[in-house]
């Protein structure tokens, strides 16, 4: 264990962040989400909630500011939006980044598309509908 790192943050984890790059994409996706269907990286992080690896992230990691760094599923027609998943995600967010926006939201086939290129998938324990994020790295401030 790591003085300072949340017990969020498995070895796996850990390494997966630091090899990320400016613009790399990860997926916090929820428990129903086909994470293996669609990206060779599938790391777990079971009976954990997205919005905990999202406090658990930030300190560690920045967002994105040149671009849209948080990402979530737009509804499928006929389904609607529990508007407390993206509340509790942006409570986490703005612990980190204060002035961060909210996600913009993407069809579901094109989430799907995102998950091929992305750096990689964390499988959480999250159960909430229309759970899954996508955070984009952004530039490490030099201290």
């Amino acid at each position: 264990m790591l003085k300072g790192i949340s017990p969020c943050i498995s070895p796996e984890l850990l390494k997966t962040l630091a090899e990320m790059g400016h613009g790399d994409e990860l997926i916090l996706a929820d428990a129903h989400f086909p994470g293996h269907s669609f990206n060779d990286k599938v790391l777990r992080a079971d009976g954990i909630g997205v919005a905990q690896l999202i406090d658990a992230i930030l300190p560690l990691n920045v967002l994105d500011s040149y671009s849209d760094p948080l990402i979530m599923m737009a509804a499928v027609d006929g389904d609607t939006l529990d508007p407390s998943v993206e509340q509790n995600y942006m409570a986490a967010v703005h612990k980190h980044e204060p002035d961060a926006k909210p996600p913009i939201r993407i069809d579901r086939f094109a989430f799907y598309e995102r998950a091929k290129s992305a750096f990689a998938v964390v499988m959480t324990g999250e159960t909430a509908k229309y759970g899954n994020i996508i955070l984009k790295k952004g530039v490490t401030p030099v201290s």
